[in-house]
């Protein structure tokens, strides 16, 4: 009997190769052997197609069935071939025809009465599959997410034999049905829901603007988290290129997938007891950490000391680069982690060190061990260091500091301003400008640039520090509608440094 083929497409990070499955039933006892680099799930799966093939009116043929998973040399894993190996199986034994299998790609697990149940990473097997001329068969439980490739070529089925029977040309499986994606925007956040705290809220502006990372410290309830928290609701809305790219990653992830969350930008906030790889991502095969989740969005970590050091640690390569490369013995995979950072600490481990009623009872030594545990390398990239101060008297029961919606409807178009003429000049936002287009487009006067390197000598500033600096004073001078940087640019953002004096010198 002729070698039967279909096709399939892998899980690769939020890549999906093409997966030929190839099937060849040779003499010997009744058994299925699956090759070509197939993992747990994928070896369990002979015996799930074994009975959905039976439980849905087909003959299982009675011979050696061999089953190869092409390329070789590519890890396989999850039930996602379950369908495509028994489609194979069933044209080997010519209960299908073999040439049919040619138009179609086909992904999904089978329940031993040979329905279709949903699996993961959907959504980048339908985008990889655009330019395909085959149509990718998927569950019916992925159809949401499926369209959100607008791949015309999709098709959904429930039962392996209403996929038997479109192949035939008895019954017409339905495409992916289409979902009115601005219909799933959910409330913001608003900015205006704080009460005072106008600094910080500054600051929290010009984070948003240039995509600036930014740690707030200050004692218990002076409102950090609300600050972070609106930062998400403050960012201009993602393109459509942005959005599938957020997308595929939560497709992928541990989580199940949301079509709510569709064009909303993440904002992640793991627990100061997540491990390394909770954030960074790992395991074997390699899934998404926290970073590679808030990419496009926030990152939140609240009490910032209280995560281990070596944590943070982690997050300095991929603050820089953008993405973030897990290896392991036989996986080397790269996500996409291009977040915002944004964190809140208090100023001691009770919280209350320079409260105006003398409340702290932290002795220096202790202070400084609390403030060490943020490394220096580690401040060196927040852009913003904050001081939130605890609110006056009066400032909750005054009607006169309550907000309007105005306040944040402002704030979102004069970062949807600034945005557009940092992405005119630059292509990009100030905070992704390499040292020579910062040299290009942040240049000073001689008394400011005098101003800066006293200021340097003073706070004891790296390089990166400079570096940081100017592209802050740009984002200051963006906001204010100028062209070049001014003396008050630049003075507000060496106040943004503060912190280098006293945190993290170890």
């Amino acid at each position: 009997m002729p070698v039967a083929r279909t096709y399939s497409r892998a899980q690769i990070g939020i890549d999906s190769p093409l997966i030929t499955v190839e099937v060849d039933l040779a003499p010997g006892l009744p058994q299925i052997v699956i090759v070509g680099l197939p993992e747990t799930a994928v070896k369990e799966s002979k015996d799930r197609v074994k009975a959905a093939i039976t439980n849905s009116d087909f003959d299982m043929p009675s011979r050696k069935i061999i089953v190869n998973l092409a390329p070789a040399d590519l890890p396989k894993q999850s039930g996602r071939y379950d369908v495509a190996i028994a489609l194979a199986i069933l044209a080997a034994s010519d209960q299908l025809p073999i040439e049919v299998l040619k138009t179609v790609e086909l992904l999904g697990e089978l329940a031993l009465d040979g329905s279709l149940r949903s699996v993961k990473g959907v959504l980048p097997a339908t985008i990889k599959n655009i330019d395909s001329e085959r149509k990718l068969i998927i569950p019916y439980e992925n159809s949401d997410e499926a369209s959100l490739s607008n791949n015309k070529g999709v098709l959904t089925a429930s039962h392996l034999s209403d996929i038997v029977g479109h192949l035939k040309g008895v019954i017409c499986l339905m495409p992916a049905r289409r979902i009115n994606r601005v219909s799933l925007k959910k409330t913001k956040l608003l900015l205006s829901d704080i009460r005072g705290q106008y600094l910080a809220k500054r600051a929290l502006i010009i984070a948003a603007a240039g995509s600036h990372n930014i740690i707030f410290m200050g004692p218990p309830g002076a409102g950090k988290t609300m600050l972070a928290s609106r930062l998400a609701s403050l960012l201009p809305e993602m393109n459509t290129e942005e959005s599938l790219q957020v997308a595929s990653i939560q497709s992928i992830s541990k989580y199940s997938f949301d079509i709510t969350s569709w064009g909303q930008r993440p904002f992640r906030t793991p627990h100061h007891t997540a491990s390394g790889v909770a954030l960074v991502g790992g395991s074997s095969p390699p899934k998404p950490g926290e970073i590679s989740l808030a990419h496009m969005g926030v990152l939140f970590l609240d009490e910032l000391p209280e995560f281990s050091r070596n944590v943070l640690e982690v997050l300095r390569e991929p603050l820089e680069s953008g993405k973030i490369v897990i290896s392991r013995a036989s996986h080397q995979i790269t996500y996409p982690a291009q977040f915002q950072l944004v964190s809140a600490m208090n100023p001691c481990p009770c919280g209350y060190f320079g409260d105006d009623n003398n409340r702290c009872s932290c002795t220096p030594d202790r202070i400084n061990r609390y403030r060490s545990k943020i490394s220096g390398p580690l401040l060196d990239r927040i852009d913003l260091h904050v001081n939130v101060p605890a609110l006056p008297k009066g400032v909750l029961s005054d009607p006169a500091y309550s907000g309007n919606e105005g306040e944040h409807t402002n704030a979102c178009e004069l970062i949807q301003k600034s945005q557009l003429k940092m992405r005119d000049r630059g292509g990009k936002l100030n905070s992704q400008l390499s040292s020579k287009e910062t040299e290009m487009f942040c240049k000073l006067t001689k008394e400011d640039q005098s101003l800066l390197d006293n200021a340097m000598f003073k706070l004891g500033l790296s390089a990166r520090g400079y570096y940081k600096i100017l592209k802050l004073a740009r984002t200051i001078a963006d906001l204010a509608d100028e062209e070049q940087i001014a003396t008050p640019h630049l003075s507000e953002a060496i106040g943004y440094r503060k912190f280098d004096r006293f945190l993290g010198q170890n």
